[in-house]
């Protein structure tokens, strides 16, 4: 769900490799959308619920694992985006994930490392999207540098061309415009850091076949064929007198403000010649759902880097994540899979906040997660994780509001159970437990156990009380039998 256009793509998986059985293509502006309070204006809302109802029939019977819905720059700062991403999700019938930026960044380098040659050597890919622009240096399937710039075709065209004039003065306060962000990062991405340059999207493509079919450039995109098809749009006077070979009617409001983009970029990093390529965020968020299914999931490596990046004690952590994990299990019927792995995640992440202070460290550890850059994480997946990071201990009563859904509470009940007998920091033998999680809260411990571990029972006596105050009373459960799963 882009700020130019809503696309839909259906691949064929065969062995590692993706093949695309369909596409489908909406251009819908959303990057045009908002209103001066920065809310999505309802008629270009109405238009994309109707868009994702038509692309709900083409995904109708599908496994939600066999489907990945994201939106990019319009949903990240629309102040009216939640409310409007409820309703779609409810049209489409498949959850939505807003990505980052960077996130955005590194599946389209994704996306077009796929479609490249094999190769080591360093590369830059920039992609002007209708709301932001990406700019990636990567070797092989890597990314070495992410950057995600709030700039874009439709928003350009919006700002300098709305009227659909060409005017000189437009494009000198757009390019200076652009040059102003993209200056601010050129340093990292300097031409001496890469080797080739590629761009991807429908702006790269069209600017390209538009330089080379109408004798601008023998290949490629350079900053002498743009500022000889910018001298042309100049000379033409408005979008509506001018007449190029292969620019396409729905590509031309939107021209001019991804002209003075890609030329500001190309002018700042040193850029002499842009080789069009496809691939990009569609494509990318299709390896990245195959590598999640063939256990090469990078969100995975992320909470990795992120335990080795704060110095978290990995042997205390995993006890909590596998305790944590286990306990989530018997809480609940039918434990979902995505949530089990949640659990196990903040678990391995609940002590980040160390690095900041032991005093309060979930509430720093939750500030971290909610900020960071996380790749492979989705912001809704970011902030669970926050969440339950905040909730890990302390008192209950902030996480009220969230607590309402079942599922989430036997995740927090899970989490704090975890760290509460992992209090000790030590391997301990963790006694058989029973655990219900309803609406009402129930733990069965063995006596002898706790008689021999007072503090722990003392613990979860405050753990009980801290349930009960917020309106989920403790309730007795039966004996454990000799039968019941142990929580290691």
């Amino acid at each position: 769900m882009g700020s130019n256009s809503f696309r839909l793509e259906v691949g064929r998986v065969e062995g590692a490799q993706i093949f695309r059985l369909d596409t489908w293509r909406e251009t819908l502006r959303m990057g045009a959308s908002m209103d001066e309070r920065g809310r999505i204006r309802p008629p270009f809302a109405h238009a994309a619920l109707a868009c994702l109802a038509r692309f709900s029939e083409r995904l109708r019977g599908l496994h939600p694992s066999a489907v990945r819905a994201v939106a990019t720059n319009t949903f990240r700062i629309a102040a009216n985006a939640q409310p409007f991403l409820a309703k779609a999700e409810k049209t489409l019938g498949f959850p939505i994930d807003v990505i980052s930026g960077n996130e955005e960044a590194r599946l389209i380098y994704l996306g077009v490392a796929h479609v490249l040659p094999a190769s080591d050597a360093p590369r830059l890919v920039i992609d002007i999207g209708g709301g932001s622009t990406e700019f990636i240096i990567g070797h092989g399937f890597d990314t070495v540098q992410l950057e995600s710039l709030g700039i874009g075709c439709v928003s350009f065209s919006q700002r300098f061309f709305a009227s659909g004039g060409l005017a000189a003065a437009a494009f000198a306060a757009a390019g200076t415009d652009a040059s102003a962000e993209i200056e601010a990062i050129a340093r990292d991405f300097d031409h001496t850091r890469w080797q080739d340059a590629f761009a991807s999207s429908g702006t790269a493509l069209a600017l390209a076949a538009i330089l080379e079919q109408n004798g601008m450039s023998s290949g490629g995109i350079t900053p002498e064929g743009l500022r000889a098809l910018r001298a042309r749009m100049i000379r033409a006077g408005h979008i509506t007198r001018l007449h190029l070979e292969s620019l396409k009617p729905d590509r031309a409001p939107v021209l001019a403000g991804g002209l003075a983009i890609m030329l500001a970029a190309m002018d700042a990093l040193r850029v002499a010649r842009i080789n069009p390529v496809g691939g990009a965020l569609r494509l990318g968020v299709m390896v990245d759902m195959l590598g999640r299914r063939d256990a090469r999931d990078v969100r995975i490596t992320t909470i990795e880097q992120f335990a080795e990046r704060y110095r978290v004690d990995a042997a205390h952590a995993k006890r909590v994540a596998k305790t944590a994990r286990a306990l989530y299990a018997l809480a609940v019927a039918k434990p979902l899979p995505e949530s089990l792995q949640r659990v196990e995640w903040a678990g391995m992440l609940h002590e980040i906040g160390y690095t900041v202070s032991h005093q309060g460290f979930h509430k720093h550890g939750a500030y971290i997660l909610n900020n960071a850059d996380m790749p492979g994480f989705s912001a809704h997946e970011q902030r669970t994780l926050a969440m339950l990071v905040m909730v890990c201990r302390g008192g209950l009563a902030k996480a009220a509001a969230i607590l309402a859904d079942a599922d989430v509470r036997a995740q927090v009940l899970a989490l704090r159970l975890a760290v509460l007998l992992h209090h000790a920091r030590r391997p301990i033998d963790i006694p058989r437990i029973g655990l219900r999680m309803r609406e009402t809260v129930g733990w069965r411990i063995a006596r002898g156990w706790l008689a021999r571990h007072p503090l722990t029972s003392h613990l979860l006596e405050r753990e009980r009380a801290e349930w009960t105050a917020l309106g989920y009373p403790w309730r007795a459960m039966a004996p454990v039998s000799r039968a019941s799963p142990r929580a290691r």
